[in-house]
């Protein structure tokens, strides 16, 4: 634990922060737009204490990530997924991501093939595509797209505030969203923009139809921030032989609101 270094270099030189813990077999973990690695805490413990090693890193712009002013396309963040796979020397990895760690970890089997890669995990994932097309009409539409990016500029703080609700179960306590939306606010906001048009614009069917690993995709169908439909179901109809896991009544916020549940589907899904 001690050699391992605490930052790994992207190509384009920037540093990213990246959890190292445990050993054994190497579990990946991507976090959420304007969410750092801490968010997975609960499921790196769990997962040591399991025999698992858990590598997390904090996307750049992100955490304890340097900031640059560059690199918030998916394919420059891909790399990044890449460089830290890589300089660790990680194989036989269950990939993980959740939100739009998802559009990383399915951009990254397109661009690099599943060599280093075992099992894939989408949790609450973003995928296929988001945003209406002509070959795409049953999405979101651009005019709103752009509206909600137009209010994030305007005021984020209050942003967060009236998309809060939905996100969290009634039952969440005060400090775990707190510590949210204090998390969020201390992402630069031209990085906040910068990512949330990553998510909006990424069209991934493509890739999506391409991957050749074991996926579990687990969703909650009181997801507002991805809703099921259009994301999870449709994700799991092109990833052939794909596992889709529903939890009801479950917010976007997976890892924080359902840990138990979700360390649970994962634990037997890795040991399939």
């Amino acid at each position: 634990m001690d050699s391992r270094p605490l930052y790994a270099s992207a190509r384009d030189g920037t540093k990213l922060f990246v959890q190292d813990w445990g050993a054994g077999r190497p579990v990946l973990l991507l976090s959420a737009w304007t969410f750092d690695a801490s968010t997975w805490g609960s499921q790196i413990a769990a997962l040591n204490d399991r025999g698992f090693r858990c590598i997390a890193p904090d996307r750049r712009g992100h955490g304890r990530s340097e900031m640059p002013s560059h690199g918030y396309d998916l394919d420059t963040l891909t790399d990044d997924v890449a460089d830290v796979l890589e300089r660790r020397d990680l194989r036989d990895v269950t990939l993980v991501g959740f939100s739009m760690g998802t559009a990383e970890a399915v951009n990254y089997l397109a661009r690099y093939g599943s060599k280093r890669i075992a099992q894939l995990v989408l949790v609450a994932p973003t995928t296929p595509c988001l945003v209406a097309t002509d070959d795409n009409p049953d999405a979101i539409p651009k005019a709103m797209i752009e509206a909600d990016l137009a209010a994030i500029a305007r005021d984020f703080p209050a942003w967060i505030a009236a998309n809060e609700p939905p996100f969290f179960l009634p039952e969440t306590p005060e400090i775990t969203r707190a510590w949210i939306r204090q998390m969020m606010l201390r992402v630069p906001l031209p990085v906040v923009l910068a990512c949330r048009k990553t998510i909006a614009h990424a069209d991934l069917r493509a890739a999506v139809v391409g991957i050749d690993r074991p996926t579990l995709i687990v969703h909650g169908d009181s997801d507002a921030s991805a809703p099921l439909p259009l994301t999870g179901a449709r994700t799991a109809k092109l990833i052939k032989g794909s596992r889709l896991t529903v939890y009801a009544g479950a917010p976007h916020a997976l890892p924080l609101t359902h840990s138990e549940r979700l360390l649970s589907d994962m634990l037997a899904f890795m040991a399939s």
